[in-house]
Formats: structure tokens, C-alpha cells, sequence
């Protein structure tokens, strides 16, 4: 394998940081996840953006431009020679001392990118549905750590999936403060009720997901009712379909929350309808390359 590392494609095993330095020590640093189909870099443009606009959130300045950003990764890609995988993109404060002020940090910012492959959920679940729970963790508040910053501090969503875990399931369900609907610890949720999509806004505590937007374009674009609208569980167990998106997750039927069973119990038209047509998207929207 092959890493980007501040300006060089290094091997792996040379890919390496100091250990003062805040991404490591404190989690002081953005990054983003972003996936390729057969050489398309699906939503590059979008990834790239809001990792500049996380980083501009906690005053990081990320010492390549965009443009320079995108190169970067289509090097890495090529030197790999990989046509589908999973691409990180990773942006620290950079080497500092112990203390917590970034303005001890030396020199620029370290710049990563790491490509290789990834499965989030056993395929067989994107089949028959997966069985989801609430965890107790709920999800930060966005006046502690606003979730629409993708920080590489994320371990908030890590103890909801290690209480997930701990309960034998794959996914967990992330309340907010108030007890709303937010996310899961990795995906956005969607739910279906006649014949209309709805999802909890942006301002409930959740990363605005590019696979979230693409969903609703799809639903623009097919004419189908779309809500961003606050929701309790109880509007999710009575809802007719569920299911999750992400980069990673792609789209995922959800067909049992918390022991209720969510409509028939099996993946909904609807899903199943924009599962196709976000396959169909992979394969248009991005950048092309070629190794």
C-alpha cells in the first residue's frame, strides 16, 4: 500500500507522524471518507469542500489548496492502482508539545490520504434488512462539538457502537439531548410513512451526510414527499420502512428498531427504489481517472 504523507506517496510502512503530534494527542483535526466506483470518485467535489469547511470551523488551515487536495488523492489512487475502494482523508493540527494550545504547534499541518477497501455491514444484511438499538450515549450537543464537523475526535460515536456491540447488534441509534431522533454512529436514518421520506434536519445534532443529500435529490427528482422534520422513535416504529445511508454504509434497510418490527419486517419498495437509483448516481457523479 501507498499513503500520501505531506507531499510524497510513501509506503506504508514509512507512513509515519510524530507522536506529539494533536491529531494523535488530542483528536485536534478533520478528516473525511469518501468512495470510488470503477475510477469515479463519487462526490469528490462535495468531500473536498466540507473538509475545508470543517477545518475552517476549528481554525485549522490546511496549507494545500482544494485543487492541490484533489491531485493528491488521484495520485494516491493511481499508485495504489485500486478502481474501487475507500479513500480517508485526513488533516491534523501537526506536531506540538503536551499542552492543549494549538498555536504551539510547529510547522504545517500533517496531510494524510490512505486508500484501500472497506465493508461497513456484512452484504447479506443490504438484503434482508439489518435489526438496529438505542444506545444510552446520545449524541454531542452542537454548542459542545457540533456534529457537523467531522473532527477526528469521533469518539462519542464510538461508545454508542461499542454499546451496540455489547448488545449483539451491528448499528446503534443516537438520541439527542432532548431525546430526538439524531443519527447513527456512523449513517444518517430515514424513515417511510405514505409514501412520504423523512429524516431529522440538519440542525438536530447530525452530520449533514453527502449520501444523505444524494437521497434527497433522488426523492426531488422522483417526485417522492421528502421531510426534513424532527422525529421521535415512536415515529420510527410505526413507520412503514427505515433504512440508513453513509459513504461507507452506502444505503442499508433497517426492518427492526429497539424489538418493533418496522412494517412487514422486510426491506420497503421505497428503499429498494433508492438503492437503484443511488447505484445508478455512483456511476456519474464524481471525477474520473484513470491508472
Amino acid at each position: 500500500m501507498k499513503v500520501f504523507l505531506n507531499g510524497k506517496i510513501v509506503d506504508k510502512d514509512q507512513a509515519k507522524i510524530s507522536v506529539f503530534d494533536h491529531g494523535f494527542l488530542y483528536g485536534d483535526g478533520v478528516f473525511e471518507g469518501i468512495r470510488v466506483y470503477s475510477s469515479l470518485i463519487f462526490k469528490l467535489k462535495e468531500h473536498v469542500d466540507r473538509l475545508y469547511e470543517s477545518a475552517q470551523s476549528i481554525s485549522l488551515s490546511i496549507p494545500i489548496s482544494k485543487k492541490e487536495m484533489v491531485t493528491a488523492i488521484v495520485d494516491t489512487l493511481k499508485a495504489n492502482k485500486l478502481k474501487d475502494c475507500y479513500i480517508r482523508v485526513i488533516v491534523s493540527r501537526g506536531e506540538g508539545d503536551l499542552g492543549l494550545d494549538p498555536r504551539k504547534c510547529k510547522g504545517n499541518e500533517t496531510i494524510v490520504v490512505i486508500t484501500d477497501k472497506i465493508t461497513l455491514y456484512p452484504k447479506e444484511l443490504y438484503d434482508i434488512g439489518m435489526d438496529i438499538i438505542t444506545v444510552p450515549t446520545v449524541r454531542n450537543i452542537p454548542e459542545a462539538l457540533n456534529p457537523q464537523i467531522k473532527s477526528l475526535n469521533y469518539l462519542n460515536n464510538i461508545l454508542a457502537k461499542i454499546e451496540a456491540v455489547n448488545s449483539g447488534y451491528q448499528e446503534a441509534l443516537m438520541l439527542d439531548h432532548l431525546g430526538y431522533v439524531a443519527e447513527c454512529t456512523g449513517d444518517n436514518i430515514f424513515a417511510v410513512k405514505n409514501g412520504e421520506i423523512y429524516t431529522p434536519p440538519q440542525c438536530m445534532g447530525i452530520l449533514r451526510g453527502i449520501t444523505r443529500d444524494v437521497v434527497l435529490e433522488i426523492s426531488k427528482k422522483l417526485k417522492i414527499p421528502t421531510h426534513e422534520h424532527v422525529l421521535t422513535r415512536h415515529e420510527l416504529f410505526i413507520g412503514q420502512e427505515c433504512f440508513l445511508t453513509g459513504t461507507a454504509a452506502e444505503i442499508v434497510p433497517v426492518i427492526k428498531i429497539d424489538g418493533r418490527v418496522i412494517g412487514d419486517g422486510k426491506p420497503g419498495k421505497l428503499t429498494k427504489i433508492i438503492m437503484k437509483e443511488f447505484k445508478k448516481s455512483t456511476k456519474v457523479d464524481g471525477i474520473k481517472y484513470k491508472i
